[in-house]
């Protein structure tokens, strides 16, 4: 006979933070019975639990979470959660979104390292800070909010009573890699499963009924990164910027949520930046494409059963080749429980005309009513969803939100149908408030992921929200291209850096030979896009003062040609160099084809 699961303790929810001089103390201040305090020394970052004590007078500061711990060269990373708000609540339970987040330095131990350790280190370090700038992080101290709400249900007893980190998907856990220095020491009570996505909800009536309606994204960390520096798949089929997105209703006793995902096209393929405005999409090992394919379909299938693959490339340029490809890998791999949907939305849809996503709604409509959704009444009896569609475009955002919005558009309306809200024929247009809430909900969820992937928001806004296209929105996607551009080629590859080394994709070698992640050599110690703009905008100044002065002197023309050939020379030195004058990642990882 098995003998009962002992209860699991549950998270600390507050905690205070002492700052001494030898080691940090964290102290549980919620209330919890037979809590014990947290010691991490700073000369080895060994941790152990102490009991409440009078302590020396330290600096005190409140924390709300311990999300991991990092270690580098020559010391260990604490990064704790020092400011919090609450956004919401997921199955009535509490979510919080991280405001601020804190990394507490334990390396006393670098006093005793080599000065080729403390330089390596200390450029690690400023990665570090990069990563306190993470957006998108949300928690809860009484639920798994990396489950769905059909995992969630289908868990069993004794999994709902292990810690959370523990029931937690690990594609989905942002913090596993930082929590596995603290899962040994048995600290269940300070192990914070964190994910990064989005989280937003609201709350409509219909009639006089009320429906509190919920969008989750949870993003993967198997390839996550930035919009130019992760692409495609890996050789192992996990693809970059997968994102699962849960739409939840609660109305009347009922529960109910719809399942679909996005992703990049699931082969090898890299877009490298080069100062190029939209730089040349490259295939890699085009031959391993269907297998890499199958790879990614296989996993998706096992995850979530049927699966309905909508490419929305067009056909022209890069995108036609990278579709023809996609098509192509797919051919092999099709069957009753894996679908390929091309519609070219560019083509059909263009800059304005949404609506006629319906053609694309009624080519997939039998898909989505054959898989469902999940469906729990007050008296837990039950429907579940048997399969997803999967959305993808050249960057899974702007498109892939549209079309996503709409995908979960119609089956809100088919669950208030079903749940007997809405009549036969009745939309969610038809009632103002619940219209524009819902659009409002989908907008600020396509500008979480976006900002997440590409440092900007999601293009197209104001006709998400308002479903018009307005002359400020249209300026705005300039401004926000412009935004991208500059981000994808000046910042993105330290950002790159960072997500790298907190996720564990990149590892530091304590031993053997240390390069520094930034150090560059020879033209790149001292290229810079900034510098070499202001040096072609002062020569074509000093050509436009020059040729003013012609009529004067004639030999301001000779100096005008001089000023422009100069101007002219940097700018082309800057194109045919541009990826010197890139902020490329720096880690060994990206040398290797194909990551």
């Amino acid at each position: 006979m098995k003998e009962k699961a002992e209860p699991v303790q549950k998270l600390y929810t507050r905690m205070r933070l002492w700052e001494f001089p030898d080691e940090y103390v964290i102290e549980p201040t919620d209330g919890s019975s037979a809590s014990s305090s947290l010691s991490i020394s700073l000369v080895d970052a060994s941790m152990k639990l102490i009991e409440c004590s009078s302590f020396r007078v330290p600096k005190i500061q409140m924390i709300f979470g311990v999300v991991g711990m990092l270690k580098l060269v020559a010391g260990s990373y604490l990064f704790v959660i020092t400011e919090r708000k609450c956004v919401g609540s997921y199955l009535g339970h509490p979510i919080f979104k991280v405001i601020s987040l804190k990394v507490l330095p334990c390396v006393h131990s670098v006093k005793n390292s080599t000065p080729e350790q403390k330089k390596v280190e200390n450029e690690f370090s400023r990665l570090l800070k990069v990563a306190e700038r993470t957006t998108g992080l949300y928690f809860s101290y009484d639920t798994n909010l990396t489950l769905s709400t059909q995992r969630l249900y289908d868990l069993g007893n004794e999994s709902k009573m292990l810690p959370l980190w523990r029931q937690a998907e690990p594609r989905f856990l942002w913090n596993s890699y930082m929590l596995e220095a603290l899962i040994d020491k048995k600290l269940d009570p300070y192990l914070l499963p964190v994910v990064q996505g989005s989280f937003h909800n609201f709350q409509a009536t219909i009639e006089k009924e009320i429906v509190d309606v919920t969008l989750i994204a949870r993003r993967c960390t198997r390839r996550n990164g930035t919009r130019m520096w992760r692409r495609g798949a890996d050789s192992e089929g996990h693809v970059a910027n997968f994102v699962e997105t849960e739409q939840i209703i609660q109305i009347n006793g009922f529960t109910s949520s719809f399942v679909q995902v996005r992703g990049s096209i699931p082969f090898l393929w890299e877009q490298i930046v080069d100062l190029t405005y939209k730089p040349k999409f490259e295939i890699v090992r085009p031959e391993e494409a269907p297998q890499i394919a199958e790879r990614h379909f296989l996993d998706l299938r096992k995850m979530y059963g049927s699966v309905l693959a909508v490419d929305l490339l067009n056909k022209h340029g890069g995108e036609g080749r990278l579709s023809d490809m996609f098509s192509n890998a797919m051919q092999p791999i099709v069957s009753e429980d894996l679908r390929y949907l091309h519609f070219d939305f560019t083509k059909i849809c263009g800059h304005v005309h949404f609506e006629r996503l319906s053609f694309l709604y009624d080519q997939i409509a039998d898909f989505l009513v054959k898989n469902g959704y999940f469906l729990l009444n007050e008296g837990s009896e039950k429907m579940e969803q048997l399969g997803v569609v999967r959305t993808n475009c050249i960057d899974c955002l702007d498109r892939t939100n549209i079309t996503q919005s709409m995908i979960g558009r119609k089956i809100l309306e088919l669950q208030l149908r079903r749940i007997g809200v809405f009549a036969a024929e009745e939309t969610i247009s038809s009632h103002p408030k619940l219209d524009r809430c819902f659009r409002i909900l989908w907008a600020n969820h396509g500008d979480d992921i976006s900002i997440q992937y590409s440092g900007t928001a999601a293009l197209k806004g104001d006709l998400v929200r308002s479903g018009q296209r307005r002359v400020q929105g249209i300026l705005k996607d300039r401004y926000i291209s412009f935004k991208r551009y500059y981000l994808n080629n000046f910042s993105d590859g330290t950002k790159q850096d960072a997500i790298d080394l907190l996720q564990g994709h990149y590892k530091v070698s304590v031993g053997g030979d240390i390069t520094p992640p930034s150090q560059t050599g020879g033209l790149e110690a001292i290229a810079s896009f900034p510098l070499a703009l202001c040096l072609v905008l002062i020569g074509l100044l000093l050509t436009t003062m020059s040729l003013g002065q012609v009529g004067n002197d004639p030999r301001h023309l000779l100096f005008s040609v001089v000023w422009g050939s100069i101007s002219v020379g940097i700018a082309s030195f800057v194109r045919a160099k541009g990826r010197v004058f890139c902020n490329r990642p720096r880690l060994q990882l990206h040398d290797k084809p194909g990551y």
